[in-house]
């Protein structure tokens, strides 16, 4: 796949990569919005109904 690269340690197994943004911004856009939801999955919920009501008093 073009526009991505891998970074091996001393015995070759790869340990990171590179992606362009310039060829594959969507790709790192799902990747980090991955990132975001499993970082934030064990947050306090708020309600949609207490959001709405909230946003309604604004």
């Amino acid at each position: 796949m073009t526009g991505i690269s891998y970074i091996t340690d001393e015995k070759g197994r790869q340990n990171a990569v590179v992606i362009s943004l310039k060829k594959h911004k969507k790709l790192w856009e799902d990747f980090y919005d991955a990132l975001i939801i499993e970082e934030r999955k064990n947050e306090k919920r708020i309600p949609y109904e207490v959001v709405k009501r909230e946003l309604m008093k604004k």
